[in-house]
C-alpha cells in the first residue's frame, strides 16, 4: 500500500516543461483502478482527452477510434496481457497510426525485445514518473501527427492523381474529337476529277498532327490542290493546319485566299506565287508568334494536264512516269509565316495519261529506320517504282507498307501526309 501511495504521489508531481502543441487523445489501459485514475488526472492536466478500460479484450475494440492517438497500457493484465494487446492492435485494421506506450516492471533487454517485435513503440518502468512519461508521450504525439500528415498528404495526392486522370481522360476524349474533325475535313479521302485522280493520305505522329492536304474544284477546267505542314505537333499545329485548309476549302470559294471572281461572277485561280504572298502576310498578321509552315499549291488544268504551282518550303514533288521513272520536281522556296515579305516563284509541269504526281510532307523523307538513318528522296523514288501497278488509294497503301517497313515500326517520329494526283486516260473528247 505504501508502494502504491509512492507511485500515485511521484506520478502527480507537476513537470517542468512545455505543454504539447497539439495533445492527442489518449486511451488508459490498465486492471488497476487507482492506476488508471492517477494517469487519467494526469493527462488531463496536460490537456489530453482521455479514455480509460480495464481490460485489454474491451481496449482493442475502443482502440480502433483513429481519434486516439496515443495508448497506454499496463504490460501485467489478467486475460489478455498488454503484450497481446498491442500484437493484436497492430494485426487489426485500425484507420491510422497509434502509438503504443507499454508500462512494465520488467527491464529485462529480453522482454523489451519481445515487446518491440509486438509492435511497441515505447517502454516506461513503473513506478510511472510525470515528467518521464510527459516526455514519452510528447513524442509520441509528434511521430502520430507525422504520420497524420502524410497521410493527409497522400489523401490530398491521391485525389489530385485522380483529378490528373479526369483530366487526362476529358482531354483524351478531346483529342479524339479533335482526330475525328480533322479527318472529316479531309472526308473526300479519293475524289475523281474527269480522267484526273486526287487521293490523300496522313499518319499523324500523335493523336492530331499538324500536316493537311486537300484539293477544291476553281471551275469546270481548273482543280487546286495543296499540301501543308506546320512546325511542331499536337493541338497548336493541327489547329493553324485545320485554319489554313479551312481557308483554301470549296466551302466558302469567295473567302479561298487562292481565289479570285472575274467581272462576269467566275471564279478563276490567282498565281500559286501571289496566293502563297497573300497567305504569308495573312499567317503573319495573325500569329504573331513562332509557328510557321511549309506548303505546296497548285492548279491543274484538266483539259490539257498542265499545271502550276508554288513550293514554299515543302519538299519537292515527285513525278512517277507512265514508264516508270520518277523525276524530282520544283524551285524550291521559303515557308509561309517566317519571313516578311517573302518572295515566291511559281513553275510549270505537265502530266501526261499515266503519270502520278506525289506531293508530300518531310515526314516521309526524314522518317528514320532503326539505325537512324532517313529514308530520303531516293527511298521514297524506290517506294514508288515498286508500287507502280497500284493506283490511288491502293498506291498510297502500298507507300505507308513499305514506310513501315523500313522504319521497323508504326510510329513516327513526325506527322506524314501524302496528296497523289493521276492522270488516267485521256477525255474521250
Amino acid at each position: 500500500m505504501q508502494h502504491t501511495q509512492t507511485s500515485l504521489l511521484t506520478a502527480l508531481v507537476e513537470p517542468v516543461g512545455p505543454k504539447p502543441a497539439a495533445p492527442e487523445c489518449v486511451l488508459v489501459v490498465d486492471d488497476s483502478h487507482a492506476q488508471r485514475r492517477m494517469l487519467a488526472a494526469l493527462l488531463r492536466k496536460w490537456g489530453h482527452e482521455v479514455v480509460d478500460c480495464d481490460n485489454a479484450v474491451d481496449a482493442l475494440l475502443i482502440a480502433q477510434d483513429p481519434a486516439i492517438g496515443l495508448i497506454i497500457s499496463d504490460w501485467m493484465m489478467p486475460g489478455m496481457n498488454g503484450l497481446e494487446f498491442c500484437r493484436a492492435l497492430r494485426a487489426s485494421r485500425r484507420e491510422g497510426y497509434a502509438y503504443f506506450l507499454l508500462l512494465t516492471s520488467n527491464s529485462e533487454r529480453n522482454a523489451l525485445a519481445e515487446g518491440l517485435e509486438a509492435g511497441a513503440d515505447d517502454f516506461l518502468n513503473k513506478p510511472v514518473r510525470a515528467p518521464e512519461l510527459r516526455a514519452r508521450l510528447q513524442a509520441g504525439a509528434r511521430i502520430v501527427a507525422m504520420q497524420r500528415e502524410v497521410v493527409e498528404k497522400n489523401r490530398l495526392l491521391t485525389s489530385a492523381l485522380g483529378e490528373i486522370r479526369s483530366l487526362y481522360a476529358a482531354l483524351d476524349q478531346d483529342l479524339d474529337e479533335a482526330k475525328r474533325l480533322q479527318h472529316e475535313q479531309m472526308q473526300d479521302w479519293f475524289r475523281r476529277f474527269g480522267n484526273f485522280e486526287v487521293s490523300l493520305w496522313l499518319k499523324a505522329s500523335g493523336p492530331v498532327g499538324g500536316d493537311m492536304m486537300g484539293c477544291f474544284p476553281v471551275n469546270t477546267d481548273v482543280i487546286g490542290a495543296f499540301s501543308l505542314d506546320v512546325s511542331g505537333h499536337g493541338v497548336a499545329s493541327a489547329m493553324i493546319a485545320a485554319r489554313v485548309a479551312g481557308i483554301l476549302s470549296a466551302a466558302t470559294p469567295d473567302q479561298n485566299i487562292a481565289l479570285a471572281r472575274r467581272e462576269d461572277g467566275s471564279l478563276c485561280a490567282l498565281s500559286p506565287d501571289m496566293a502563297a504572298a497573300r497567305l504569308n502576310k495573312m499567317i503573319l498578321r495573325e500569329l504573331r508568334g513562332d509557328r510557321y509552315f511549309t506548303m505546296c499549291l497548285g492548279f491543274l488544268n484538266r483539259t490539257n494536264g498542265r499545271m502550276r504551282l508554288v513550293q514554299a518550303g515543302h519538299p519537292y514533288p515527285m513525278m512517277l512516269r507512265a514508264d516508270g521513272e520518277v523525276d524530282i520536281l520544283g524551285a524550291g522556296g521559303l515557308p509561309i509565316g517566317l519571313v516578311a515579305e517573302a518572295r515566291y516563284s511559281s513553275f510549270d509541269i505537265t502530266l501526261n495519261p499515266g503519270d502520278r504526281l506525289l506531293i508530300y510532307s518531310d515526314g516521309l523523307t526524314e522518317c528514320p529506320n532503326p539505325e537512324g538513318e532517313w529514308l530520303d528522296e531516293d527511298g521514297l523514288s524506290r517506294l514508288m517504282q515498286g508500287a507502280r501497278h497500284l493506283h490511288g488509294p491502293d498506291f498510297l497503301d502500298a507507300l505507308n507498307k513499305g514506310l513501315l517497313d523500313f522504319a521497323g515500326t508504326d510510329t513516327f517520329p513526325d506527322d506524314a501526309s501524302a496528296l497523289l494526283i493521276e492522270y488516267t486516260v485521256p477525255d474521250a473528247a
